[in-house]
């Protein structure tokens, strides 16, 4: 009877947000800046990559696709965590939040599996150089990013599916910058003790994708100090530095997140690790690509000026 007279909640209260007149606008301008830094930053890779011969390799292609999903991954949460920002109404609807949810782990989880394709391609490039070309072949390197996108948004439906069917009644507020399993969950006035079987699921995941990450470059660095060449030990590195700190970043933060089981944090930690791998990664990573990589560098340059000797032709 008593759960007859509950109110069913249809939209949920971010309140971690402050209101404008407590300084979200010191947050919000800081954060549109990051936010057009990494869809200029990533467009600009993903443009440069795809124009340039000279990056037509199954490493920048890898880097390009990454860069695409980056753009997705961060427009998922951070246009909404602008407009709580400056918004009085800091809500979001019940399939708003189920649809963040779901695109938001789903491309997380392709671009985990991408950074696994990538290993395995560095991997082949350093350990087995004179089958490289012959193994990564641009039909593989399609297979591989179709199956990183099928693995990401296939794996996060059933569980999207089942928190859909819960019920949610009495308090609506959600304790994080964006709908997350664990802070909805906790909302649901029903059992929700499942929760342990998609906990599992998702260990599975981060750490499948981290020990094939981890061991592939156990034995690139075992192979690199194994070369006689100074020079050669300098680029083989270099070629793998950008994808080891993506990585570590990356993976890191999500780690320290998903995988705590019944560890709980204070809700600033929570909030700390969330920027970390919301906002702090994806601002980082064009940087990580671009200026940290000659290559990349090189290329911006040549299309710039290609750009600009064709408008100067144009006049």
């Amino acid at each position: 009877m008593g759960n007859e007279n509950q109110t069913m909640v249809t939209e949920f209260f971010f309140s971690m947000f402050p209101q404008l007149h407590e300084g979200g606008l010191l947050f919000f301008i800081p954060l549109l800046l990051i936010y057009a830094f990494i869809l200029a930053g990533n467009l600009m890779i993903f443009i440069v990559v795809w124009l340039d011969v000279a990056l037509n390799t199954p490493m920048y292609f890898f880097i390009s696709v990454l860069s695409f999903l980056e753009i997705w991954y961060t427009t998922t949460t951070i246009p909404k965590m602008l407009s709580n920002l400056v918004s009085e109404k800091k809500t979001i609807s019940l399939a708003g939040c189920l649809l963040q949810m779901y695109f938001f782990h789903s491309l997380g989880i392709t671009e985990g599996c991408v950074l696994t394709a990538m290993a395995i391609d560095r991997y082949i490039a350093i350990c087995y150089p004179l089958h490289y070309p012959t193994i990564m072949t641009p039909r593989l390197c399609m297979q591989l990013t179709t199956g990183s996108c099928l693995c990401g948004f296939l794996l996060v439906l059933p569980e999207i599916a089942w928190i859909a069917t819960l019920p949610f009644c009495g308090s609506n507020q959600i304790h994080q910058i964006f709908c997350d399993f664990t802070p909805v969950l906790s909302l649901a006035c029903t059992d929700t003790s499942l929760v342990v079987i998609v906990d599992a699921i998702h260990a599975v995941e981060i750490l499948a994708s981290f020990l094939i990450i981890a061991l592939s470059y156990l034995r690139i660095i075992t192979v690199i100090l194994g070369m006689p060449s100074a020079e050669g030990r300098h680029k083989a590195f270099s070629t793998c530095a950008a994808h080891l700190a993506v990585f570590l970043l990356v993976f890191g933060s999500v780690a320290v997140m998903y995988l705590r089981f019944s560890a709980t944090y204070s809700v600033f930690w929570d909030t700390t690790i969330a920027v970390t791998f919301v906002v702090l990664a994806p601002f980082l990573n064009p940087i990580i690509y671009s200026l940290r990589n000659k290559d990349m560098k090189d290329a911006i340059g040549r299309l710039l000026h290609q750009q600009k000797r064709t408008g100067d032709a144009g006049r």
